[in-house]
């Protein structure tokens, strides 16, 4: 049995140790104490603080004297205080036994992504303190992970990445010929776990062999003072065949599978994490060619419907004009009009073989529609300035000699 009385004190979230918070939730959970003996408390709150924080040191040297310069930053997203036992002047003594104090926060709108970087982090926890009299305060604490909403579902993010480069091969101030890179995909946002198709045109004109690869490369920003420090990491690559002198290479979709990183952190003050896929060809005795286009991983995947229509639209004119080759599926050209409807059908439908198209977002029901109907079977008179419906008083007898 441990000292004071206590026999145990922890803190438990009601979505357990896997699960993740957005901006706008609840923050729920409780206080679990267990006492060995009466326990006199003071008070019991609960803090949930969360915040980005970057710090490293830089060094340089003067003379003999080596100077390093510190750099920190901070940014806080989350204060909140609850108080289980309010802290009135006078003690409560709880009774022996197992005590549970709930307790409930909601979360700030806009929070960002839990990180944990090489000089800097976005952490989240909630921490619950026992006042006691004169015995030291008893702490638990838990760490909470919170994602950022981020949707790939944007105009934005659904437009086509494209770029070309070039560059002269040279070895010993001897000129080589020429390398072009030119590299397209269809989105800038994606998810973990998807499919990046790469379409690429590499054309070499040098005397050389030269290699092409790509890569999903994600990188760390963290600023301070001003100053920034960057970190990168490649996440996912792959390498295509060699490209021998005067030859072209086309890729026609080469798939490059996102691994399960975490999303872009786009709106902090003190820390960034983005992504590129980057293109290059590996030429001999000279810097490789490089060509970048700028990624967003998200964490609201592409719809099935709404945008992803307009997905595969923009997929399909990016095809064709990348002019890579044809669409994976050519459609096959719709049957004849008399190889569905019948010669007996035709006749039936009177005097245009076609029925009226029909709008989906058109009712087939209501005056509108009976309008359409009249006006296509029971077509208006032929002009004439006789009325052929006079009125009664305005008919002239006529003269039966006449």
């Amino acid at each position: 049995m441990r000292p004071g009385g206590v026999r145990s004190f922890a803190l438990e979230l009601a979505r357990g140790p896997g699960g993740a918070y957005r901006g706008g939730e609840r923050l729920c959970g409780r206080v679990l104490l267990e006492a060995a003996a009466p326990l006199r408390v003071r008070a019991l709150e609960v803090k949930a603080r969360g915040g980005a924080a970057t710090h490293w040191l830089e060094g340089r040297s003067v003379g003999v004297n080596a100077l390093s310069s510190d750099y920190a930053a901070a940014e806080t997203y989350l204060r909140r205080r609850q108080l289980l036992l309010r802290d009135t002047g006078e003690t409560t003594t709880l009774p022996p036994g197992r005590h549970e104090f709930l307790f409930s926060f909601q979360l700030p709108p806009n929070l960002v992504t839990s990180f944990e970087g090489k000089h800097g982090s976005v952490r989240y926890c909630i921490k619950a303190t026992l006042h006691r009299p004169w015995v030291p305060a008893r702490r638990a604490r838990k760490v909470f992970t919170v994602i950022e909403p981020l949707d790939i579902n944007t105009p934005a993010l659904l437009a086509p990445q494209a770029g070309a480069r070039e560059k002269v091969a040279r070895s010993w101030y001897c000129n080589r010929g020429l390398v072009s890179l030119s590299a397209k995909i269809d989105r800038k946002g994606y998810t973990p776990g998807e499919v990046i198709p790469v379409f690429a045109e590499i054309d070499n004109s040098s005397t050389r062999p030269v290699l092409p690869r790509a890569a999903v490369v994600q990188t760390q920003t963290f600023m301070a003072r001003g100053a920034r420090k960057q970190k990168r990491a490649v996440v996912a690559s792959l390498a295509g065949e060699p490209v021998g002198p005067g030859q072209r290479a086309l890729w026609q979709g080469r798939a490059l599978r996102i691994p399960p990183v975490g999303p872009s952190i786009l709106h902090c003050r003190v820390l960034h994490v983005d992504y590129a896929l980057k293109v290059c060809v590996d030429i001999p005795g000279t810097s490789k060619l490089l060509l970048e286009l700028p990624l967003v991983i998200g964490t609201i995947p592409l719809h099935p419907f709404g945008s992803r229509s307009s997905s595969v639209g923009s997929h399909a004119s990016f095809l064709l004009d990348w002019r890579l080759g044809a669409l994976p599926e050519r459609p096959e050209a719709p049957p004849e009009y008399s190889e569905v409807v019948a010669d007996t059908e035709v006749a039936a439908l009177g005097q245009s073989p076609f029925p009226l198209p029909q709008d989906p977002e058109m009712s087939l029901e209501g005056p509108f529609f009976a309008y359409i109907q009249e006006f296509r079977y029971r077509p208006p008179p032929l002009y004439s300035e006789e009325d052929p419906n006079p009125p009664a008083g305005a008919m002239r007898p006529r003269c039966m000699t006449c």
